[in-house]
């Protein structure tokens, strides 16, 4: 493998990588790299379970390949229903459920999105349309189609079963430890593998890269700015940018909020068509 980097992933990440150096707490040296599984593990925990539970306002925009932009605004929600693994007693691998519920635009508003993730079979999603006043239930095949029109898929809010995948260290470099991501049946993706970049002290995945079946990037995902919110490291701005359409998602994180409380019940089909206001807020 080439030991250096494009020169346009090497301009964000010398972009993140200022971000991060904030985060350089504990050093991560090669005698002391870790597994394959601990760095997947970590990586999963720092993008998907920080603290208990979790709340954030997100602002999406959608930009075209001619430069048209779209704008939507949420509120996501996010509870971890079991924590049987754990690192420093915190979970990084469990059943967990979203709610995300839309305030702008008009079109969208009150429209809301439900999941339950379990690891080893297929997430429960639900998608409650207003101006129909209809839950419609998400097919496990369209797990990996556009989430509200953006570059997004839906797996992507949630986040990718890390057991559907083989693992696979091919790199470390100075920032980053480098890894191949094989699916475990490649029938049930678009994709035949992709490449993450994960940041060796943070953990944080800076950049993942999807190629199609011919071996060609036709996908990527940055983290495009990091804080340290309640004493986690967290992604505050990211994009997703489809190659082959042009396309370019930006999503911007504010008010973020670990540890919030946050009842089981209003996870429910119940509280799609009557959202938990006080929790939104």
């Amino acid at each position: 493998m080439k030991n250096y980097i494009p020169m346009t992933m090497a301009r964000t990440f010398m972009l993140v990588g200022s971000v991060l150096a904030t985060l350089w707490l504990t050093g991560a040296s090669a005698d002391t790299a870790p597994s394959v599984d601990e760095i997947i593990h970590r990586a999963n925990q720092t993008s998907y379970y920080q603290g208990k539970d979790g709340r954030a306002q997100v602002m999406m925009t959608i930009t075209d390949s001619q430069g048209r932009e779209r704008e939507r605004r949420f509120t996501i929600l996010r509870r971890d229903v079991s924590d049987s693994d754990d690192i420093a007693g915190e979970a990084y691998n469990g059943d967990q459920q979203f709610y995300v519920f839309f305030q702008r635009p008009a079109d969208v508003n009150k429209m809301a999105f439900l999941v339950w993730k379990h690891l080893g079979t297929d997430d429960d999603r639900w998608l409650y349309l207003p101006a129909l006043d209809l839950v419609k239930r998400i097919a496990a095949t369209d797990q990996r189609t556009s989430f509200v029109g953006s570059d997004y898929f839906y797996e992507d809010v949630s986040g990718r079963d890390i057991n559907a995948d083989t693992h696979e260290l091919l790199e470390i470099t100075d920032n980053y430890y480098v890894l191949k991501h094989t699916p475990k049946d490649p029938d049930s993706v678009e994709f035949s593998h992709y490449v993450m970049y994960v940041h060796k002290t943070s953990f944080i995945p800076v950049q993942t890269e999807y190629f199609d079946k011919n071996g060609e990037k036709y996908r990527v995902a940055t983290a495009l700015g990091v804080d340290t919110i309640d004493g986690y490291p967290t992604v505050t701005k990211a994009s997703m940018e489809d190659l082959r359409s042009g396309s370019k998602t930006l999503m911007s994180y504010s008010a973020v909020t670990y540890n919030v409380g946050l009842p089981e019940d209003i996870f429910s089909e119940r509280y799609l068509r009557r959202a938990p206001v006080q929790y939104l807020r």
